[in-house]
């Protein structure tokens, strides 16, 4: 069907010399052989490309402004857009969609105010400059034996660094509209891309020493690592608060631990120190959030339906995330062992239809979990109600 639709596209009277289709008979190397196919063969005949997705879209307005851009800053490598998500129309889809153009701004602003030209490339939605792009950012694959070593995954992120590394900026263009994109249209949908970008980001982590990257893309792949690896340890802290929890309920405490000890040792708690970690969490999680919704009361609410329903849109989008914060918590726990037992990574194309999960598949994915998440607190609350209570989930 694609073949067809590119013939037919070729046939039109404006289509011929102007629209090419290439379908590579060995797909090595994914996406980023893709790119490097069309580099190798035809990349010396143009100044700039622009990559997109098959779930990506961008405006006419928005292309010549990126070409405009990299005119205006002959120092520039890659000029990433901020793309809206937008197309999918599943509960799980419009509510991603709303935080992404509720949030996405004044992340997306954030981002290029502390990273300037060492900043992110997500692999789609972008101008590059090819000469320097083809010079500086072919991908070999990493050396060695195991899970964590050949083809890069997580190529976008390994590229940008490589064009800083040359000397090319990599910019941000935050305030630029037209540029668009589709988000998976139900959780485990999602959640099948996470488990690449997951692997993705932890082989990108052997790059973290390399010679000549900069520290803001070193921090790059620090930080893809941890928001994966934030995972197992949140999971972990749980276990372990349980397991301490239990063995103070189940024990006497000890306060003469030598023999013929003058002074008891009493236990010592100390708020303090739980409260500045709880308080600390609640900060990261939603002042962001806070942040957003006051900038889009300032600027007007009246694209989002109102004062009132966009208030209430994000209570739902904070209550969504809180309840989805530990199904993501368990799945991406999965990930990172899987990863480093050298499960295989499928990668297949994923989901562009707008369904909803069915009822089979979740059960399937989510009975354990569900079982576990009923279990484990009821174990708790025969023990302490006061360790339940830290047992919530955040967002």
């Amino acid at each position: 069907a694609e073949q067809q639709a590119a013939s037919e596209r070729h046939a039109e009277p404006q289509g011929e010399g102007q629209i090419f289709y290439r379908r590579r008979r060995r797909r090595m190397k994914r996406k980023s052989g893709n790119i490097d196919d069309f580099c190798r063969r035809w990349g010396n005949q143009y100044s700039y490309m622009v990559v997109l997705d098959a779930d990506s879209v961008m405006s006419g307005e928005c292309l010549s402004g990126l070409v405009r851009l990299m005119e205006a800053n002959p120092n520039a490598g890659i000029i990433q857009s901020s793309p809206k998500a937008s197309g999918m129309d599943t509960l799980y889809a419009r509510c991603q969609q709303f935080a992404t153009r509720v949030y996405g701004p004044l992340f997306t602003a954030g981002l290029h105010f502390w990273q300037l030209g060492e900043s992110h490339y997500w692999g789609h939605n972008a101008i590059i400059r090819v000469k320097p792009f083809i010079e500086h950012c072919a991908l070999a694959p990493l050396p060695g034996e195991g899970s964590f070593a050949g083809s890069i995954l997580s190529h976008d992120f390994v590229e940008a660094a490589l064009m800083r590394r040359a000397g090319w900026g990599v910019w941000i263009a935050y305030d630029l509209p037209g540029s668009y994109e589709e988000l998976p249209p139900n959780l485990l949908d999602e959640l099948k891309r996470d488990r690449r970008w997951c692997h993705g980001n932890l082989m990108n982590f052997r790059l973290f020493l390399v010679k000549g990257m900069h520290p803001v893309h070193r921090a790059v792949f620090l930080t893809g690592v941890m928001s994966y690896l934030s995972a197992p340890l949140w999971f972990m802290f749980l276990a372990l608060s349980t397991a301490l929890q239990v063995v103070h309920a189940l024990t006497e405490p000890l306060y003469f631990l030598q023999p013929r000890q003058l002074f008891p040792v009493w236990p010592q708690w100390r708020p303090e120190l739980a409260i500045a970690l709880f308080a600390s969490t609640m900060v990261l999680l939603f002042l962001p959030k806070l942040l957003s919704i006051m900038l889009i009361w300032c600027k007007g609410t009246k694209e989002y339906g109102g004062f009132w329903r966009v208030t209430l849109s994000l209570l739902l989008e904070v209550l969504f995330s809180v309840l989805l914060a530990p199904v993501r918590m368990l799945f991406h726990t999965v990930f990172v062992v899987s990863a480093f037992l050298g499960w295989e990574v499928v990668w297949n194309s994923p989901q562009r239809d707008d369904d909803s999960t069915p009822s089979g598949e979740a059960d399937m994915r989510h009975g354990s979990q569900l079982q576990l998440g009923l279990l484990w607190p009821e174990g708790i609350a025969s023990v302490s109600e006061t360790q339940l209570r830290g047992l919530a989930p955040h967002a």
